[in-house]
């Protein structure tokens, strides 16, 4: 048995398959999540935000090859176990670029073998997290990117931009500078809470897709946090993703607004930050 309970996803279409490993990993003490086809399965590591996901290859409406793609091109970090009929070299060879991090040949496997497997793989996850967990104890601020112009009239107003595209960050952060916006950046989730624990900043802007933890529970935890001055810091999240039902999770979790990155200029972003602060 596991001391917490860890979300599973498993994305199969072998409903044998698919009851059997539902069942065992439940028995474990995981939280498991299924799905039985590849589109409906990219909805749930959205949704559920797992801690690992077992997916097949050969599914309907979306094949394996094209989740892990799709996970890729959105920076979706989220360790994936193949299970699959194939185990040829090719397929192993294209998961693994794909971010896979192992394997198992559906005809060579007993539920116990993906427990112990899945096992191994939180043990090595969980090491990573102590080893960040002491980073973070002794956190550097100026690791941190800060920038403010002293030429401008500065707001007092700090901002915390959480944002991993490299481009969108830099337009963004010097256009908030040339306001008078002192503005931090971080580049993923974890960085992120630790900026806002150490600073509380005055707003956070917020984007979704991001590497270690991602903007919906970056959010979570925010408003979770039990210091009321950082559970009740303003945050906006500013995203490519722009389907309604991101809209109303990011609301449902407490965000203050949601601005679509293809809708919005950053001089219109600055605007609707003023009038927000105003209030």
């Amino acid at each position: 048995m596991i001391n917490e309970k860890l979300k599973i996803l498993i994305i199969e279409d072998e409903d044998a398959l698919l009851d059997v490993l539902q069942l065992k990993l439940t028995k474990d003490g995981y939280l498991v999540e299924v799905a039985t086809n590849g589109a409906e399965g990219y909805e749930k590591i959205i949704d559920f935000e797992p801690d690992m996901i077992l997916l097949d290859i050969v599914m309907p409406k979306m094949d394996g090859y094209e989740v892990l793609e799709k996970m890729k091109k959105n920076k979706i970090y989220i360790p994936v176990i193949i299970i699959s009929n194939s185990g040829q070299p090719i397929e192993i060879e294209k998961t693994t670029k794909l971010g896979a991090i192992d394997h198992l040949i559906k005809t060579e496997f007993s539920p116990l073998d993906v427990v112990s497997l899945i096992n191994k793989h939180i043990k090595i996850i969980n090491q990573k997290k102590v080893i960040l967990k002491n980073d973070v104890d002794g956190f550097d601020m100026t690791k941190i990117a800060k920038r403010e112009d002293k030429n401008v009239k500065s707001r007092n107003v700090t901002i915390l931009l959480v944002e991993d595209d490299s481009f969108l960050r830099e337009i963004s952060s010097k256009k908030l500078v040339k306001e008078g916006f002192v503005v931090y950046e971080v580049i993923d989730g974890e960085n992120a809470l630790n900026v806002i624990n150490n600073i509380v900043p005055d707003l956070v802007l917020l984007d979704i897709i991001l590497p270690s933890l991602n903007g919906f529970q970056v959010l979570d935890r925010i408003r979770k946090n039990k210091d009321s001055k950082i559970a009740k810091v303003p945050v906006v999240m500013l995203s490519n993703l722009g389907q309604d039902e991101y809209k109303k999770k990011a609301k449902k979790l407490g965000a203050n607004d949601y601005f679509v990155k293809a809708n919005f200029s950053t001089d219109e972003i600055v605007k609707k930050i003023l009038k927000m602060l105003e209030k």
